[in-house]
């Protein structure tokens, strides 16, 4: 037995276990062993020397130029060119980067946001009313004497 009777034998199985499903129609069943095919074609192909591959790391271009990717309302994501008030879970989730990939993948300063200022703003406006931050410290804890405070007993 070769090896392509061998991945043939398991695209049947594959193909065969799928098709027996009662939801999938036959242009299902069809697309999927033509995708099989081709997967398993590549897969079984000779990967190319390294040597070949050239080693350059290039520094992708952005989509835009960077002195408009922020705008007051929106930041826009210089891989792709989409807008948002908040970069950090579309970078991790479209592009597979954290905030510090993408700064160091494109050059950005530290200071650069990747939240939408206007947002940011709202952000803080809401936090300031609601009293987050703030708190009165005092110099004795609320509900005991000062001579309790510094270890004296009460009695």
């Amino acid at each position: 037995m070769t090896t392509s009777d061998t991945r043939d034998d398991v695209i049947a199985t594959i193909v065969a276990a799928y098709a027996a499903r009662p939801d999938v129609t036959p242009d299902q069943i069809v697309e999927l062993l033509a995708k099989l095919k081709r997967e398993l074609r590549a897969e079984a192909a000779p990967a190319p020397a390294p040597e070949a591959a050239a080693p350059t790391e290039e520094k992708p271009r952005p989509a835009l130029p960077i002195d408009e990717a922020v705008t007051r309302d929106k930041v826009y994501c210089l891989c792709c060119g989409k807008g948002f008030k908040m970069l950090k879970r579309h970078l991790g989730a479209e592009h597979g980067l954290t905030e510090a990939d993408y700064r160091r993948l494109f050059d950005l300063p530290e200071d650069m946001p990747l939240v939408a200022p206007s947002y940011s703003e709202k952000k803080a406006d809401y936090a300031k009313k609601a009293g987050f931050g703030k708190y009165a410290r005092e110099a004795v804890p609320s509900g005991r004497t000062a001579g309790a405070a510094q270890g004296e007993s009460a009695c």
